[in-house]
């Protein structure tokens, strides 16, 4: 843990169970939401090969638990450490574009 501790920037104990706690809670609230968004869309498990079902899912999952993630990391008081992963994590997909401050035209 104590690796984890560093390589995160993280200084106590209780910040860490908070960190693990968010990623929980979010993974379990963002796999939750998803099913609604996929029944809203009306694309059905039923209708679907799991090759192309699962897939959809994921996809949907995943800007979810990006929203969620912040959001409960804020909530936890750990907004910050949370952030700095959301755009690391981004990144490292290709998205960082997201995060480039654009400079004003003259």
């Amino acid at each position: 843990m104590e690796k984890l501790k560093k390589r995160w920037g993280i200084t106590s104990n209780f910040q860490l169970v908070v960190i693990f706690i968010v990623f929980a809670v979010t993974g379990s609230t963002s796999a939750y939401l998803s099913k609604p968004v996929i029944q809203w869309l009306g694309i059905s498990k039923e209708a679907l090969s799991p090759w192309i079902y699962i897939p959809l899912r994921i996809l949907i999952i995943f800007p979810v638990y990006q929203v969620l993630l912040v959001f409960f990391g804020f909530i936890s008081g750990q907004f910050r450490f949370f952030w700095n992963f959301e755009k690391k994590m981004l990144k490292a997909m290709g998205l960082g574009f997201l995060f480039k401050n654009k400079k004003a035209p003259n």
